[in-house]
């Protein structure tokens, strides 16, 4: 079986009706900083990165842009929370082979644009005990 090549934990998304709201709360009460913004119009959100404290963890804000968007239907779903996850892999293509040979389902056939460009795609939840898990291989890998 081949491996899955995860080198640690990317960081843990959340589900927010509000960036800018989110933002000001996670830094105002937990001293968080934003260190990378972006709108991703493939995924329909906007995000921001916050950085925990100088060891280096993130958290992601995920905001919708549109209703058809998949935060819009988790917010709808589930209100706002964790959403996700994510793993950093040193190939995301050879780590959802891997998966797939396990048994486990991948929500796209080829991996997507992510944050800052990295390359991403998903576990389906239904096969990874409820938790969506995101396998993101970082821009330049």
């Amino acid at each position: 079986m081949d491996e899955i090549g995860l080198l640690r934990i990317d960081h843990v998304g959340i589900a927010v009706a509000d960036l800018d709201e989110a933002i000001d709360f996670y830094e105002r009460t937990f001293g968080m900083r934003c260190v990378h913004r972006e709108t991703n119009d493939e995924q329909q959100v906007r995000e921001a990165m916050l950085a925990v404290g100088p060891e280096g963890g993130v958290v992601q804000l995920l905001a919708p842009t549109g209703p058809g968007s998949a935060i819009a239907k988790f917010l709808d779903r589930s209100g706002p929370g964790v959403q996700q996850v994510a793993y950093t892999v040193r190939d995301v293509t050879a780590a959802a082979a891997a998966l797939r040979e396990r048994g486990l389902r991948l929500l796209y056939d080829e991996p997507r644009r992510g944050t800052g460009g990295s390359l991403i795609n998903f576990v389906h939840p239904k096969d990874a005990g409820g938790v969506l898990i995101e396998l993101v291989q970082p821009a330049g890998a």
